[in-house]
């Protein structure tokens, strides 16, 4: 088992270091290469002067719609927060309340969230390659009140879909509830062949977490939701706060949704560009790329090199952001995490990191 600093919890985006104003490319942040759809910026556009001075609404029932129609339950089934870590932190008031178990490396609002609600926190850690063990994720299990899994992990961005269907078929559904992150299920390769969404059908234990902010590049605008059983979804809901989801976020969602396109794009994007930019990191910058099913991996650094340092130098001499791991709970400092984007930015990636190397 593991331990982590108490209240830790440290995230990408420009604003995650103090002279923000010199990131020129920012490779930290792990959301959809392509943006937000036209479609959705078009509809906040064109509905901002009528939807500013009214009041949203607070069901966010159209929007519910929307994602009915996009993944394929009842409405009753779905909640909609101000991004998916609102619904990270419903979940954990409504559930954590003595103990839960997280594998480790992995998302950290998980610990802060169930930590705020008063749980003690069980680390896996995962095995040698951050490989997620089933085994003891259940035998963990026992007697705890939770279980969070994310599937790609962040921030390793491998995929585990059979241990964690294991682990879903494993837990006692009386005693104990899972949240399965699946914020970045859809710029996997297949996502659904390994999506696991279908399974809360059968598990009335089971929260499926997903996030317009990855997805569909809508970081700003703050829009995640969940599937589950109508009465996991109602107990969640019952710890929002009124009108927690604006009304141009509602509209930019209805319209995001609609356009199953823009996810494809990225998707074939992504595939594409992940493999170049591992070659070429690999070839020239002298670092190893670690193996990813996501849009984003992780690199290693050389011995003796720490990845705090590492990212304030990358940023000083090239502009270029990446993601220190080793904030995270069970990883080294060894490790930074890049996002995979477009071609002409990702050039400026492996230039950046080449920058870095002897003789650079």
């Amino acid at each position: 088992m593991m331990t982590a600093t108490m209240g830790a919890c440290s995230h990408g985006g420009i604003y995650s270091v103090a002279d923000h104003k010199k990131v020129r490319a920012d490779f930290s942040s792990n959301v959809n290469p392509l943006g937000a759809p036209r479609g959705a910026v078009k509809v906040i556009e064109r509905q901002a002067g009528q939807l500013a001075p009214v009041y949203p609404d607070p069901e966010c029932r159209d929007l519910k719609k929307g994602i009915s129609k996009y993944i394929g339950v009842d409405t009753r089934q779905i909640t909609v927060g101000n991004g998916a870590a609102e619904i990270i932190y419903w979940f954990a008031r409504a559930f954590a309340k003595k103990r839960v178990v997280i594998p480790a490396p992995t998302f950290c609002e998980y610990e802060l969230a169930s930590k705020k609600a008063g749980a003690d926190v069980t680390f896996v850690p995962l095995s040698a390659g951050f490989v997620l063990d089933a085994e003891a994720v259940i035998k963990s299990a026992r007697g705890a009140d939770a279980v969070f899994m994310c599937n790609p992990n962040n921030p390793t961005g491998l995929l585990a879909t059979d241990a964690v269907r294991k682990v879903i078929e494993g837990v006692d559904p009386s005693t104990t509830k899972i949240l399965l992150d699946e914020c970045f299920i859809e710029l996997v390769d297949k996502p659904e062949a390994n999506t696991l969404a279908c399974m809360v059908r059968d598990h009335e234990n089971l929260v499926v977490l997903r996030s317009l902010t990855k997805s569909f590049g809508m970081a700003g605008l703050r829009l995640g939701y969940s599937v589950s059983s109508p009465a996991l979804a109602e107990a969640m809901e019952a710890r929002k706060t009124p009108w927690n989801v604006n009304g141009l976020a509602q509209a930019a969602g209805i319209a995001a949704l609609a356009d199953r396109s823009h996810v494809a794009r990225a998707r074939a994007l992504v595939a594409r560009e992940r493999r170049f930019l591992h070659d070429r990191i690999k070839r020239k910058a002298g670092l190893v790329p670690l193996k990813s099913d996501a849009n984003y991996f992780l690199i290693q650094l050389p011995e003796g090199d720490n990845s705090a340092e590492f990212r304030d130098r990358l940023l000083k001499k090239t502009g270029v952001l990446v993601r220190d791991c080793s904030t995270f709970t069970g990883m080294d400092s060894r490790h930074i995490r890049v996002a995979v984007k477009t071609h002409r930015e990702n050039i400026m990636l492996a230039k950046a990191l080449e920058a870095m190397t002897p003789g650079g």
